[in-house]
Parts: structure tokens; sequence; C-alpha cells
């Protein structure tokens, strides 16, 4: 009998954001942002457990409240605004392991793309293990400004971001003849564990794209990202994940 796959979820909620301030936990349609990350990975049922990592106490009880995991506060050194996931990630996993629990794979779920659905994360998963000899998927959307366009600037100099082959320029080229390009945005990512212990990174070298629709990969980094999620909400173009919990009592932090 082939054993069942494990794997975990884990969604990153860190409180030192500075652009949107408690981004994480700032309410979006009645409940923080986080509740959605939550909600949508505990309806797709897909995962044994779902952990969030987070450096704040207040952020651990509202992920509890609405039904996640918080066994630990990650470290402040792996919660720094120039920290990188491998640090928190590999930590986690690895605190789990000490417990006696292990995983063969993992997914990040960031808060900041709150109209992941269920179905998102169910599709997501499909595709991953339906590949062989891959390390992770990660989602991606069609660029809308084609890097050929962009340039480097040194003072009153520039030159193209990308090299161009013999004949006409690439930032001379019609977008049409131009190669489609994709960028990585932050609606998921998954991976087997293995990668981040042999490979040292949360990707490996071997990935796979995982191609979001609609507004799945909406990502709010900026104020500007806030007005906009608000807007999809307020006239229904973009639908959040239902929440069962009613909302956490939570006082919306200043802008």
């Amino acid at each position: 009998m082939t054993r069942k796959l494990t794997a975990i979820a884990l969604i990153p909620a860190r409180a030192g954001s500075k652009r949107v301030r408690h981004k994480n936990i700032r309410p979006l349609g009645g409940h923080p942002l986080l509740a959605y990350a939550i909600a949508a990975v505990l309806e797709s049922d897909v995962f044994s457990r779902v952990v969030v990592s987070t450096d704040s106490r207040r952020y651990a009880a509202i992920a509890r409240y609405y039904g996640a995991d918080v066994p630990f506060l990650r470290p402040k050194q792996f919660a720094g605004e120039l920290s990188p996931d491998i640090e928190w990630v590999k930590y986690t996993l690895v605190r789990l392991a000490d417990e006696g629990e292990n995983y063969d794979c993992f997914a990040i779920l960031r808060p900041t793309s709150p109209f992941r659905q269920p179905a998102t994360i169910r599709r997501a998963r499909r595709e991953f293990i339906s590949q062989n000899r891959v390390d992770s998927l990660r989602a991606v959307e069609k660029c809308r400004q084609h890097p050929a366009k962009m340039w480097l600037v040194n003072g009153n100099r520039m030159r193209p971001l990308l090299d161009s082959p013999a004949g006409l320029p690439a930032h001379s080229t019609p977008y049409q003849s131009l190669p489609e390009v994709y960028a990585q945005n932050a609606s998921l990512e998954i991976a087997w564990s293995r990668v981040v212990f042999e490979e040292g990174t949360i990707a490996g070298k071997v990935v796979m794209p995982f191609l979001t629709k609609g507004y799945e990969g909406f990502d709010i980094n900026r104020p500007e990202d806030w007005l906009v999620a608000e807007e999809l909400v307020r006239t229904g173009q973009a639908k959040l994940p239902e929440v069962p919990q009613d909302p956490y009592p939570i006082k919306e932090p200043r802008r």
C-alpha cells in the first residue's frame, strides 16, 4: 500500500511591515487579512497541518482564533525586513521534526493574497503532484511590463536591462514579437521538504509554473494596493474566501 503524502501549510505573518502597517492583521471585508489565508487553506482540506509563522503574540492569538496552529513564535533574527524565507521555513521544519513531525512537502501561502480560494490551492496541489522530477511549484502570471522594455539608469546614461541579439534591439521590438514572460506572485508556493535541506532554498533547481487566474495572484504590498483591494471587495469584482468565524475584535491600524 502506498503511503499517503503528508503536507503542511505555512502561513508567514511577521509583524514588521512598513509600507502597509500591520497589513497581515488589517481588516478587509470585516476580517483581518490573515483570516482569509487560514480559511482558504482549511477549506481546501489538502494539508495535515496549518501553521502560522509569526514573531508576534498578538498575531498568534488572531491566527489561533481563526483555526490555525502557532506552536512557537518565530525568532526575531528570522523576522527582519531583509530576512529570506529559507531561514524561517527551515527553522519551522526543524522545530517540528524535533517534535516528531515530518512532512513530505510544504506550501507557503502569504496573507497578502486575499483572493486566493480553496479551489486555487487544490488546483495547485493536483498540478504539483502530477509532475515527476520537479523540486517546487510557484505561482506566476503574465508579465504586464516586459523586461525587454526596462532600463538600468546610471547618472545621465542608461542601458537596456536585457542584451539584444543581432538585429533590432529588444527595446524597439513590438510587444507582439517578444517572447511571453511571466512574473511570480505571492499566491502560493509548494515544494518538497527535502529541497530545504539538500539545496538550501525554498525552490530548488527544477521549478514548475502555476498560472493564476483572475485575482488569485493579487498581492497587497503598498497602500495603493490596499485601496484597490477594498474597491474590488466593495464592487464584487473579486471574492474573498468565506470565513466561518465571527470577525475578530481588532481595531484597524492607523494608515
